[in-house]
């Protein structure tokens, strides 16, 4: 009971209620027009006022009084949709603060649903929660799933099917619609007292009727002093980011067993302790051991507040990490050790030009540099987290070090030239310039900054990919390189910031790929799910189609004629002459053909590849199914796996009726006039009463030499016209039937 009347004091707090400013403010009641807070406030006689939180119906049966509230059937959640056709992903907004027991999840298609804590998200999006509302995307999905967890176990999860090219998702929740209340009251005859209570009958409220002689009330203590205090907090009280996913991953050998008392409020690692190396060797050798890691050092020369302070953060971290593993222990967090600089170490403090007092510094495994700060530990704490930008750009100073060292290390084997590419290629592109502080007094941290020659790294990569032409088994790291770098997202776009066309070494390393293509999707998954790494390496027949489509925009966004189409069409011939001609690969095939022959004299080429295409995929007894598991077979990144369903038939019936239309329109085309009116007819069975379909059809028989047939179909297209067609098509429809039944046509 004190919990529910707690969270309504806090709900008033919150509420703003408007009055009409014609009017004035009368007596009466007024309902809040806050979205999620349904309050009631009634104006009284005598000045006096109601705030009314709960509304319902009640029953008194003998001394007893119960309490019913109406079951509500649709969602606590309120959706806004807005649509854009050419948004390739989805803006989720919540329009509030109110994200602790948030998720969201997403569904493509009947595939699992992927959940993510809102806290999470907005952790990542905005470390320091400066924003009062929430704005992030999420790639295209068929489904929405908005859950509220309750207090009470029970929680809150709706369902939703998002509208085709929705751009943009508003969230909003209804937190006045309570549901049951649990409570009951009881009529005690002998003090006069309404007692109402939760079912379990403990801390009751009692209410008195206002007829009755009220008790007298007790004097009220006021303080002695009375302050305001942001972050108030205590010793050992518990960290408040722990709801807000911003625990620091630490380094530990001691995982203690999980708690199996489902009452305690602390996480499962509450006692995650920290293993502190005695001497930098043994840290060093500790951090190259775990891979993904990178060791803090602190420095300090006041012995004393040094340790002090090394062990109060380290005391924190632990705490931190103990919430942040709340489901037990998670090596993803676990990404940095650290260490206390001692007396032993003042040598190699000196011989790195680390001069300030104190400083903190940051290595990986190796022992190389990749951060610094002339700061206190305390005053870095909040970047050693694992959603902070600081491990990000670690692993980009890494990536650079490492790549830089190979390139200047003369005994550097394919191998090492492999990863070192591998590293830099699968980092998350990065839009921060890593520019080091202008103050020379700053505390920041001053990324380490390499200098690497964009023709010898041009050069390093071309020899790499002429080498392994002859490889009999695809190198995996080397594989997923190649599809990050023809994808504009690779080392090239990395180390220089770049966006590029594909270039003959690009070509030569697309046809390693074709070559081993078979081999890669069955080690796929097992690359895929390496233990310690992180790799996302799809389909690459899809990846290939996908990167010699985006190369295509890229060359129109320059305006460079730089682009080789002919290079292109021969990689797209490739892959169908392989047998791997996937829908993604056709589609964009289809694309690149008709934007690279000129329509207006013939498009041959096109309708060659097409009628394999159709007699190969679509040519069917039974077409809508066989359509469908196409459709099922889909690679997750295909835009129309987003799209659904229905996006896919519509496209392959535009692609038939588009391919039977330049028949109709181009005397060149006549030889494909059978196949055009199967093309044509496909059209027509998959998406039926279309009146632009049933016109070329009817045109298509006409030519064919089918007159009757054909007057009967340009009927039917005459009778399918609607609100949506097109004026000027509409009125040429008409024409084509008049001429048609008239012998001009």
């Amino acid at each position: 009971m004190r919990n529910f009347i707690c969270s309504l004091f806090l709900l008033f707090l919150s509420i703003s209620t408007s009055f009409s400013q014609t009017k004035g403010i009368e007596k009466g009641t007024y309902l809040s027009s806050n979205k999620g807070q349904k309050i009631k406030l009634n104006l009284l006689e005598d000045n006096k006022y109601e705030l009314v939180f709960y509304t319902g119906n009640y029953e008194i049966k003998g001394d007893s009084l119960l309490f019913f509230q109406k079951e509500k059937a649709e969602s606590n959640f309120d959706l806004a949709f807005a649509t854009d056709k050419k948004a390739k992903k989805i803006k989720i907004k919540f329009p509030d603060s109110s994200y602790y027991s948030f998720y969201l999840g997403t569904q493509k298609g009947s595939e699992d649903v992927v959940y993510q804590r809102i806290s999470d998200v907005k952790t990542k999006i905005d470390p320091n929660w400066e924003k009062t509302d929430l704005e992030f995307e999420i790639e295209k999905t068929d489904y929405l799933y908005l859950v509220y967890e309750n207090y009470d176990g029970k929680s809150n999860v709706s369902k939703y099917a998002l509208p085709k090219d929705v751009s943009e998702v508003t969230v909003n929740y209804d937190f006045a619609s309570f549901g049951d209340l649990k409570i009951s009251g009881f009529f005690d005859r002998k003090t006069n007292e309404l007692k109402i209570a939760e079912s379990a009958g403990k801390n009751p409220l009692v209410f008195i009727n206002e007829k009755e002689p009220q008790p007298v009330k007790e004097k009220k203590v006021i303080p002695i002093e009375n302050q305001t205090i942001s972050n108030w907090t205590y010793p050992g009280k518990p960290n408040v980011n722990e709801d807000y996913g911003m625990g620091v991953a630490v380094d530990t050998t001691v995982y203690p067993p999980l708690s199996t008392n489902t009452e305690m409020a602390e996480p499962a690692y509450s006692n995650f302790k920290l293993k502190i190396e005695n001497n930098l060797k043994s840290a060093l050798a500790a951090t190259k051991e775990a891979k993904i890691k990178f060791l803090a050092l602190y420095a300090n020369s006041n012995k004393t507040a040094g340790k002090e302070n090394f062990d109060a953060f380290v005391k924190d971290q632990e705490t931190q990490t103990g919430y942040n593993m709340y489901d037990g222990y998670n090596p993803v967090y676990d990404v940095y050790n650290y260490y206390l600089a001692g007396a032993d170490d003042k040598k190699w403090l000196k011989n790195n030009k680390i001069l300030n007092d104190p400083s903190i510094v940051v290595l990986n495994g190796d022992g190389d540099i990749l951060a610094t700060s002339k700061s206190d530990l305390s005053d870095q704490s909040y970047q050693f987290g694992y959603y902070g930008d600081f491990y990000k750009r670690l692993q980009r100073a890494n990536a650079f070090v490492y790549i830089d060292k190979i390139f200047k290390n003369k005994k550097a084997i394919d191998a090492d030239l492999i990863r070192a590419f591998n590293r830099a290629a699968v980092l998350e592109i990065s839009y921060d310039s890593d520019v080091a502080a202008e103050d020379p007094n700053s505390k920041e941290f001053v990324m380490t900054k390499t200098s690497l020659d964009k023709k010898t790294v041009a050069q390093t990569w071309k020899n790499l990919i002429e080498t392994h032409q002859k490889d009999k088994n695809p190198d995996m790291y080397l594989v997923e390189t190649i599809v990050k770098e023809i994808k504009n997202q690779g080392f090239t776009k990395q180390l220089f910031n770049e966006e590029r066309i594909l270039n003959d070494t690009d070509f030569l390393a697309i046809d390693y790929l074709l070559k081993h293509s078979e081999d890669i999707e069955n080690n796929r998954t097992e690359f895929n799910n390496k233990e310690g790494e992180v790799h996302n390496l799809g389909n690459v027949i899809s990846e290939i189609s996908s990167a010699l489509q985006a190369n295509t925009y890229i060359a129109q966004e320059k305006s460079s004629s730089d682009i080789n189409k002919e290079k292109n069409i021969s990689i797209y011939k490739k892959i169908i002459a392989l047998g791997k001609g996937n829908f993604e690969s056709y589609s964009n095939y289809f694309q690149y053909l008709n934007n690279a022959e000129d329509a207006s004299v013939s498009n041959v080429d096109f309708l060659k590849e097409f009628s394999s295409y159709f007699d190969s995929h679509l040519t069917s007894s039974s077409p809508i199914e066989k359509l469908d598991a196409m459709f099922s077979t889909l690679d997750s990144s295909s835009p129309y796996s987003y799209d659904g369903w229905n996006s896919f038939k519509e496209y392959h019936s535009n692609l038939c009726n588009n391919a039977a239309w330049s028949v109709v329109l181009q005397p060149q085309n006549a030889s494909f006039l059978k196949e055009a009116i199967k093309w044509s007819e496909y059209s027509s069975v998959i998406t039926k009463n279309n009146p632009y379909y049933l016109d070329t059809l009817a045109q298509l028989y006409y030519k064919d030499g089918q007159k009757q047939k054909a007057i009967e179909t340009q009927t039917l297209a005459v009778k399918n016209i609607n609100a949506v067609t097109e004026a000027e098509t509409a009125a040429d429809i008409k024409e084509t039937l008049t001429k048609m039944q008239n012998g001009t046509y």
